[in-house]
């Protein structure tokens, strides 16, 4: 057993160093000539977007509470729905068509029904509208208490936003993985995490279709965290919030499209459930919650697809068993 258990770990610290080492191996590899470009790019366009946050931090009044919850508000409301709205378009109307090739389980959601598709929107504008504002309410409190700025004044580098970001993907993984495995407990999956598996075949929207207390403290409290733990500034804090959209929005879209982020591992859990609890599969791995994935056909679909044949194509349906009978 404990043989099993060190593999897992193992396992998963090879995984979690892969995902968050492979840039950082690019770059030193190549870090005499891409050193001095990112310093010629860094030094051009940092001056650019600082005095874009002037401009912003001006337009809120200098005032940090209205820039943190009003302009996070706005902020990720628009991130969120500009990625959703090419996937909205193609589930209603199912144009472009060539694009339905991708769809992970073609025989669902083709096309979405319009008052599901209602019925999705709803939630989620409830979500980041009765849910999200109170929450930024609070979250801006514990900020301000750990000393996150919103000043243009104390805009951190380009450098140390990466790593930044790179750490609060860790502390999302963290959080993440274990509140929503919580709410798969079977004493309250019911009450609260059920209303977000109601879509075995998740569409964009549903990263964010969930009970309201499941909504503030797994989806909302693990972004947040990393943030409030570093100190952030608000910037850096939009920057990885906006990049958690993208990524939630992919998992969730029903799509496994060429040079986007595979979902199969996400949409895997929503067809069955009890897999794939986290972000990044890196404590899926170390608990044995991915086993049943990783025996299955969507595991071997699993990887970013760089061409523009479909991963049914790529690895096809096994040839069924005749029956003794035939």
């Amino acid at each position: 057993m404990w043989i099993s258990r060190l593999s897992r770990f193992l396992d998963s610290v090879k995984q979690t160093l892969f995902i968050l080492g492979t840039g950082l191996v690019i770059f030193l590899a190549l870090r005499n000539s891409i050193v001095w470009h990112m310093q010629e790019f860094w030094g051009a366009s940092g001056d650019f977007w600082q005095r874009r946050w002037e401009e912003l931090y001006l337009l809120f009044n200098q005032d940090d509470f209205l820039l943190s919850v009003f302009g996070t508000y706005i902020f990720t409301t628009a991130v969120f729905w500009l990625c959703n709205l090419f996937f909205i378009l193609l589930d209603l109307t199912g144009k472009p068509e060539f694009l339905l090739k991708y769809k992970i389980q073609a025989d669902k959601n083709t096309p979405l029904r319009p008052a599901d598709f209602m019925k999705a929107a709803k939630v989620a504008l409830y979500n980041q509208t009765v849910v999200g504002l109170p929450m930024s309410v609070m979250i801006f409190c514990v900020m301000k208490w750990r000393g996150c700025s919103c000043s243009p004044a104390d805009m951190p580098t380009f450098p140390w936003s990466v790593v930044e970001v790179t750490i609060f993907t860790l502390v999302e993984e963290i959080g993440f993985y274990y509140t929503h495995r919580m709410f798969h407990h079977p004493r309250i999956y019911r009450f609260i995490h059920k209303k977000h598996h109601e879509w075995t075949a998740p569409i964009g929207l549903v990263a964010i279709y969930a009970h309201p207390v499941e909504h503030a403290l797994s989806n909302l409290l693990p972004v947040a965290l990393g943030p409030i733990l570093l100190g952030s500034h608000l910037a850096t804090a939009w920057m990885f919030w906006a990049l958690a959209l993208f990524s939630t929005t992919v998992a969730h879209c029903g799509y496994h499209l060429p040079l986007l982020p595979s979902p199969e591992a996400h949409d895997y859990h929503h067809l069955k459930f009890n897999q794939n609890f986290g972000v990044l599969g890196v404590l899926d791995r170390l608990h044995g919650t991915d086993a049943q994935f990783r025996a299955s056909l969507a595991y071997q679909r699993h990887f970013l697809l760089m061409s523009s044949m479909p991963v049914t194509q790529q690895v096809p349906e096994p040839p069924k068993k005749k029956s003794v009978s035939e």
